[in-house]
This record gives structure tokens, sequence and C-alpha cells, in this order.
């Protein structure tokens, strides 16, 4: 019986190994160990697709909604209409709509109002601006990123519901505070990949060093009063810095003509 059973497995032991051997060769040859598994592909979820932005094309004396945190609230400086948002306007010949709340951000509330997703809810339906400028914030750094680009996304998401018609131009944080802050980088990371993904212009004064060690001290009050926030000259000179930077991204520069960069005063 042995031996039976031995010659009747004899013919089929080659044909399990070959057949072995042929399902190694195609695992093989799926797994592919030679490639990096680690690569993303192209369209890989958590990685938004950049959209290249038209440029601006304003009208003579637009009607201009300037939204964020205490920058354009204008703190810090001699008044806060002497704020870069309202300088700027005086010089582009705007018709500008400061809307900047104190400690606000898109996770944080303000001092004077909600947070930004809360404050753009309260914002005037009939205002119909030709352009839209999001600054900030700083005041997100000390909350954790978990929530964070969600938050961006709704708010965005509920001002373009809001102002249709409105080019949105995002104006990312400025450095409080030298070197700049990790947070502060990981916030300008995240408002520029997603103002991209949505064919926004995305104007960095992080990476555009718009304050640099060189002047910091001219553009921020460090005292107990500014608080690191800018001066008034400070304010002047960050209204040059964005009106320079709007009419590089305008198709003329009629509308948006940047006047020389304001000198900065000691």
């Amino acid at each position: 019986m042995l031996r039976t059973r031995t010659r009747a497995r004899r013919p089929t032991w080659p044909l399990v190994v070959l057949a072995a051997a042929v399902a190694a060769i195609c695992l093989f040859s799926i797994w592919r160990p030679w490639q990096t598994a680690s690569a993303p592909a192209a369209g890989a979820v958590g990685a938004a697709a950049a959209v290249a932005p038209a440029p601006l094309a304003l009208p003579p004396a637009p009607r201009v909604l300037v939204f964020g945190d205490s920058w354009t609230y204008g703190s810090a400086a001699t008044d806060p209409t002497d704020g870069y948002a309202y300088v700027i306007g005086e010089q582009l010949g705007w018709d500008v709509v400061v809307a900047g709340v104190r400690g606000s951000g898109y996770l944080k509330p303000g001092l004077d109002g909600g947070s930004y997703g809360e404050r753009i809810a309260d914002l005037d339906p009939t205002l119909h601006p030709d352009l839209v400028i999001v600054q900030g914030s700083i005041n997100d750094r000390r909350l954790p990123a978990d929530g964070y680009r969600e938050a961006v996304t709704a708010a965005w998401d509920d001002l373009a519901a809001r102002y249709p018609d409105a080019r949105i131009v995002i104006l990312g944080p400025a450095p409080q505070v030298l070197p700049v802050e990790a947070a502060t980088a990981r916030i300008d990371a995240d408002l520029r990949e997603l103002a991209g993904s949505r064919g926004w212009w995305y104007l960095s004064p992080v990476a555009d060093e718009w304050i640099t060690a060189e002047d910091y001290l001219e553009v921020i009050d460090t005292s107990d009063v500014g608080r690191d926030h800018p001066s008034t000259a400070g304010h002047a000179f960050l209204a040059s810095r964005l009106a320079e930077a709007i009419a590089g991204i305008s198709a003329t520069t009629d509308a948006a003509a940047p006047p020389a960069v304001a000198p900065l005063v000691p």
C-alpha cells in the first residue's frame, strides 16, 4: 500500500512545485518590491491640486472688504484708522470696508467678535465687494492643528457663497516675532495650499519676507503698548507692500498702481 501511494503521487509532485513557482512569480510581479511604497500617487487624498488663479481686474474705485484680525483692526497704530487696511484704501483709491477683530482666528474667537467663520456669517450680504482680502491669522498658532483646515474650508465656502461675484485674495499671517514660529509657518503652508486648490491668490508675508531682522524693530512695536503689532510706520510700510503685491497679481496696474514702498521711520 505504501508503494502504491508513492507511485500514485509521483506524477503530480512536479506539477505542485511548478504551480507554486508560477504563483510566486505572479505574486512577485504584483508586489514589485523594487518600487517605493511611500511615493504618493498623483491626486492622493490630502494633497490639494493647485489651480492657477486668473489676474485681478478691478474696476476704478473698487469696493474692497479687508477682513482679518488685530493687524487689520489697526492695533498699535496711533489711531486704528492709521492701520494698513485703511492706508491702502487711501493709497489706491479704494472704497474700503475694514472688518478687523482683535484676537480672532479661524478657530479662535476674538475679543470683540467670534471666529472667522462666525464673523463671516454675520457679514452684510448686500455689501457686494469687488475684492475681498482675508488676512491672518497668527491667533490660531497656540491651538491644535486638528480641525484647522476644516475650519478654514468652511469659512471660505461661506465667504464665496456670500459674495459670489467678488475676487478673493488670501493674505497669510505676518510674523510678530522673528524667527518665524513653527506654528505660524504651518498656518502659512496650510492656507497657501487651500487657497491654491480654489484658484485664489495667496500672498505670503512669511515666504516673501515682508518683515526681516533688519527692519523688524522699525515695523513692529515691541513695547507693552504695541505688544508685537505693527507701529503706525509699520502699518504704512505693510500697506505699501500689500499694494505692491496686489499690483503684481493684477491684469493691469491702472486700478492697483502701487506707490513707492513707504520709508520706515525708526
